[in-house]
């Protein structure tokens, strides 16, 4: 699996719905409790290139990029009432690439809100601190054990132990103003420093506005005006409508065709959630191709040759030789291997050339 991402709500925001809805499953929807267990789930990422070039080179199997999705089963409390996030909940979304947050829009008379009315904003601001809150207890508990250790520390153990205090107190100082680590505009190596840490704010954001059918109307408007206000670097927000969207994800593709049709949604709640994820997370597609498979590869944007042939094996990145690079547009109007080549489109790369999206690539290598 390539990217896992966790999807966390407030109680009665529909989380589980939006899960099922991006994975075609079932899990029960109407459970209460406040220590359910968490549903997994895998969605195979649409990608008709696949399919069209596994025509092309007869393959014998397709092979899309796989999402991981996991419903965090533990309700998230509102910051008024817990601070911060802990024990399994806070494990199961550390091991996360990005996070969800489901937020209700929907009103429903048999499901209450449980603070007694709507209010998007109101709740989006809740997950950011109660997020927040919890990367904080993570930085106050390390800067106590960094004291501590620091007592009768060397003086090169005590000289990075002051480093480490001192970004994490820059850290803190952000995060009590309501800023979450991936809008700090940290250096890279400060990056590096924090990535074992997981801490919550640092991962890329989505956050789904989960409304009615009798808002569908209105989807677009309420998405423009809420992405005004909370769109950034790796962090951004949709609309989708969870309750319909899991039935459309429960039929064949047919009558979930014309019922989108109806209803005037022109792409899934799948194709639109990864869309945004892939944005959020930085990652694009290559494609490798022949009569034995035909297979998509998600890589971070800016991947070097040889690091997208490791992403296949890691004997191709340590022999790695040169890659033979075409467009996917290229080979589709060419048709064959031997008609990009007589163009010069089939192109023979090194080790310093960097993947694009929508590559179809030959690695060479010799271990």
């Amino acid at each position: 699996m390539n990217i896992e991402i966790g999807i966390l709500g407030l109680p009665l925001s529909g989380k589980t719905t939006v899960f099922n809805a991006l994975t075609s499953g079932k899990a029960d929807t109407t459970s209460r409790s406040p220590e359910a267990k968490a549903h997994i789930g895998v969605a195979k990422v649409p990608d008709p290139r696949i399919k069209v070039l596994s025509d092309l080179f007869k393959s014998a199997k397709q092979v899309p990029v796989e999402i991981g999705y996991i419903d965090i089963g533990a309700q998230v409390k509102t910051p008024a009432k817990e601070k911060g996030i802990a024990g399994e909940l806070l494990n199961q979304l550390s091991k996360t690439d990005a996070l969800i947050n489901v937020v209700r829009a929907f009103k429903e008379e048999s499901v209450p809100h449980p603070t007694g009315s709507i209010d998007v904003k109101r709740d989006i601001a809740a997950m950011n601190l109660e997020l927040a809150f919890s990367d904080i207890a993570i930085i106050e508990r390390r800067l106590e054990r960094i004291e501590s250790s620091m007592k009768g520390a060397k003086a090169a153990d005590r000289q990075t132990a002051l480093r480490e205090q001192e970004l994490l107190l820059k850290i803190k100082a952000e995060l009590e103003k309501e800023i979450p680590i991936r809008e700090m505009g940290l250096e890279a190596g400060e990056m590096k420093a924090l990535s074992n840490y997981q801490f919550l704010t640092a991962k890329p954001l989505l956050i789904v506005v989960n409304i009615s059918e009798d808002q569908l109307p209105q989807a677009g408007a309420m998405e423009a005006e809420l992405n005004k206000e909370y769109a950034r670097p790796r962090c951004g927000v949709i609309t989708l409508c969870g309750k319909l969207e899991m039935e459309l994800a429960q039929m064949n593709d047919a009558d979930r065709a014309a019922f989108r049709a109806d209803f005037g949604i022109k792409e899934s709640a799948l194709e639109r959630t990864i869309k945004l994820s892939y944005e959020l997370l930085g990652l694009i597609t290559f494609l490798t191709t022949g009569p034995d498979e035909t297979r998509a590869w998600t890589v971070p944007f800016g991947t070097p040759a040889p690091k997208a042939a490791g992403k296949i094996h890691s004997d191709l990145e340590r022999g790695f030789i040169r890659a033979e690079v075409i467009s996917y547009e290229d080979m589709v109007k060419c048709g064959t291997m031997a008609e990009a080549k007589k163009k010069g489109l089939l192109r023979l790369e090194g080790k310093e050339y960097v993947i694009k999206e929508g590559d179809i690539v030959t690695f060479l290598f010799n271990v």
